[in-house]
């Protein structure tokens, strides 16, 4: 299933909870009082953090709310970040060969690791798909960074590479823009681009999240980037040099991740401060960018002038 938190202009502005088939998406509170059922959850956290049983019920609701004909065209929508409110969201850094040796060539990467790294996206960086997000005042070196990013389905706390699988339960888009200049600068100082990678809007995630059983293998997915319709990467997430097993083994030794939380898997090879030309490609504001999983989903993102303060 593809699950979507999104606002219907006209029914207000309070998110709902989405089942999107195609260019149709079922409304499910509003469908499961059209059709006198329980709703099995009201939020993507929830039905992605309350078991098999739940997905199960709303597999079977959608059915029933799709043979009643109470889908909807999905134009007009506004989609939001899927999971508003992860406790965490945690990203894997430096998970990609040559885009170690792409930051090592612009001296942001000070030493080889040999284990997974990490860091922390701010919830409040987050964004949704169509968002306009600012080109802060002083940047010029405004990257894009398209990435895989799994869902916490259960606590997970000392868990063993073998079972790390049962502690996912989805997986969706996630841009993990940054602000080079600054990034080199922390870098150099010894800090870990706490700035370059929260400003805001600096994250977005979506449109929606799909369950794990809608693709074979998400360790074998296409990830692009296309900037006013000029394709600028295309890399695969087999590419990581750490999986998402070793990940949660990894860091679930002493942190505690919560169900709902987002684990984003690193940059792919490709992005602009890696290219001879990036001057010319970093982002500026009127860009329209699009991040995508080929033949699954797509990401949009507009960049804008800063507001006046």
């Amino acid at each position: 299933m593809r699950l979507a938190t999104f606002v219907d202009p006209q029914k207000g502005n309070d998110p709902r909870f989405g089942i999107v088939s195609g260019d149709t998406i079922i409304d499910v509170v509003a469908a499961a009082d059209a059709l006198h059922r329980a709703i099995p959850a009201a939020t993507v956290k929830l039905a992605l953090t309350s078991g098999a049983h739940t997905l199960a019920a709303l597999k079977d609701l959608a059915a029933a709310a799709d043979r009643a004909k109470l889908s909807r065209p999905i134009a007009g929508l506004k989609f939001l970040p899927p999971i508003p409110d992860p406790s965490k969201f945690f990203c894997v850094g430096k998970n990609n060969k040559k885009h170690r040796e792409e930051l090592k060539a612009n001296k942001m990467l000070t030493e080889v690791p040999n284990e997974p790294t990490g860091f922390i996206k701010l919830i409040d960086a987050m964004s949704g798909d169509g968002d306009e997000v600012a080109r802060p005042e002083g940047i010029v070196k405004l990257d894009y960074e398209p990435e895989l990013c799994y869902v916490v389905g259960k606590r997970a706390h000392g868990v063993k590479k073998a079972e790390a699988m049962d502690y996912i339960s989805g997986f969706t888009l996630t841009n993990d823009v940054s602000a080079r200049e600054i990034q080199q600068r922390e870098v150099a100082s010894g800090s870990r681009f706490w700035t370059a990678k929260n400003m805001p809007g600096f994250a977005p995630v979506g449109p929606y999240v799909l369950t794990m059983d809608e693709v074979p293998d998400t360790e074998n997915l296409w990830v692009t980037c296309e900037v006013n319709g000029q394709p600028r990467l295309r890399s695969n997430t087999s590419d990581y040099l750490y999986k998402i097993a070793d990940v949660l083994e990894h860091f679930s030794r002493y942190v505690v991740f919560e169900a709902g939380d987002l684990i984003a898997m690193g940059a792919p090879s490709g992005v602009a401060v890696g290219q001879p030309n990036a001057d010319e490609l970093y982002l500026r504001p009127g860009d329209d960018m699009v991040i995508a999983f080929e033949g699954l989903m797509r990401l949009r993102t507009k960049i804008v002038a800063p507001k006046q303060r």
